[in-house]
């Protein structure tokens, strides 16, 4: 049995990913942090009372008190860092949902894994269309060089654009190169009216109620324009994903960033 302990057990997120892990046959969830628990039982908050796990708001003494195989965090931009961090530190794998890791950031935490000899997984999206949508994107934009992104959330979401923009943009970058697009002499008569841009490919956030996770890449060229897009619908849509991922870094010995390097060759 594998066993897991969730970072950010009271989001949203958190108590998807803790009830997944609970039905899982080869996982047992041996704990709960969540930086400011309102209810420290965590079968309450998923209404299944048959469930006695606390939820604690130190990850350090938790990791520590439940020796976990896996730690899945779905936290938040400011707390991602020092959590997997702390996780490595305790020789714990971790499976990172958060978004706002910088680069800088990234290559610190698979380096601290290197050293330590342990697996782990940040990955931006879990939803395996969502991967299969940068995989295709990647094959469009070299005959369509011409692309840009729009990628809608709920109006919940602290950091735009999404982890999975960025993932696709620095996707379609490698593949296609810097390049400008538009014309060269355009004007924002609103600042951030083209949205953001990487490395020439422009991105658009939108946020709103109703919601939950969508992209879509739409692709220009000469008399025609492709559209590949994704919606998660609920987040159920990420927990295959999910388990997989934790199944998965039992069995590797770095931090990888992406799912899709564990699942597609």
């Amino acid at each position: 049995m594998i066993r897991v302990v969730v970072s950010g057990a009271l989001g949203r997120m958190g108590q998807e990913s803790c009830r997944a892990i609970l039905d899982a046959p080869d996982m047992i969830l041996v704990g709960a942090v969540d930086g400011t628990p309102k209810n420290n039982k965590l079968g309450q908050v998923l209404g299944r009372e048959d469930i006695d796990i606390a939820v604690h708001s130190d990850l350090q003494t938790t990791l520590q008190q439940t020796t976990p195989d896996v730690l899945v965090d779905f936290t938040n931009p400011k707390a991602v860092f020092n959590n997997i961090k702390t996780t490595i530190d305790n020789r714990v794998r971790p499976v990172v949902g958060t978004t706002g890791l910088s680069s800088a950031e990234i290559e610190y935490l698979k380096k601290a894994a290197a050293q330590r000899g342990i697996g782990g997984l940040i990955a931006p999206n879990f939803a395996i269309g969502a991967l299969l949508m940068i995989k295709f994107s990647a094959m469009a934009v070299k005959y369509f060089p011409h692309v840009e992104i729009i990628e809608l959330h709920h109006d919940q979401k602290i950091d735009a654009p999404s982890g999975t923009a960025l993932k696709t943009a620095e996707v379609l970058a490698e593949v296609r190169g810097k390049m400008h697009q538009g014309l060269p002499t355009e004007y924002e008569k609103i600042t951030g009216a083209r949205g953001g841009n990487y490395e020439g490919v422009r991105i658009h956030s939108v946020r709103l109620p109703g919601y939950v996770a969508h992209q879509e890449v739409i692709f220009g060229g000469s008399g025609q324009t492709l559209t590949i897009r994704h919606d998660s619908i609920s987040r159920d849509s990420f927990m295959p994903g999910l388990l997989m991922s934790v199944r998965a870094v039992i069995n590797i010995n770095e931090l990888v960033y992406g799912l899709e390097n564990l699942i597609f060759e």
